[in-house]
């Protein structure tokens, strides 16, 4: 199973269960070996507003993560389980977390096969139609989220 298609099904299990927990699966990544691969999980409240996820909550939260995963046992043989928060650096995949970090400075790569592909700037928001608004350098540019790459919240520093 390619690495995609297997950070999909994994992805989808958890998140039915996350809810539960009031929990957002921010994102989840298959990376090192066949032999020894790991298993990344990056979560965070569900619920808009509050702190940052803790590492003891992010600790207390494993124990369900781990359960899930035992069950749909993804990959044959053993593997590393990380589970941790998403970081400054937060990846944005669905139009909710397009919606919730609207105003924030975004990294945005597509998979356009001609013109600009990587863009750095203010995150308007995501529409009806699922077009992802960015404002670059004073002009706005309008992305379909189908086309996104990947987009990762820039932290700044002051």
């Amino acid at each position: 199973m390619a690495s995609s298609e297997l950070e999909k099904q994994i992805l989808e299990t958890l998140e039915g269960v996350a809810a539960t927990h009031g929990i957002d699966i921010v994102d989840v990544e298959v990376v090192g070996s066949r032999k020894a691969p790991t298993v990344r999980v990056r979560i965070d409240h569900a619920e808009e507003g509050l702190a940052p996820i803790s590492l003891d909550e992010v600790s207390e939260q494993t124990q369900w993560v781990s359960e899930a995963l035992d069950s749909l046992d993804p990959i044959s043989g053993s593997y590393t389980l990380e589970v941790s928060s998403p970081g400054l650096s937060r990846p944005l995949r669905r139009p909710r977390d397009f919606r919730r970090f609207a105003g924030s400075t975004v990294t945005l790569s597509t998979t356009a096969t001609e013109g600009r592909r990587r863009y750095t700037g203010t995150l308007e928001g995501i529409d009806e139609d699922n077009v992802v608004t960015l404002t670059v350098d004073g002009e706005r540019v309008a992305v379909p989220l189908g086309e996104v790459r990947s987009c990762k919240i820039k932290p700044t520093f002051d």
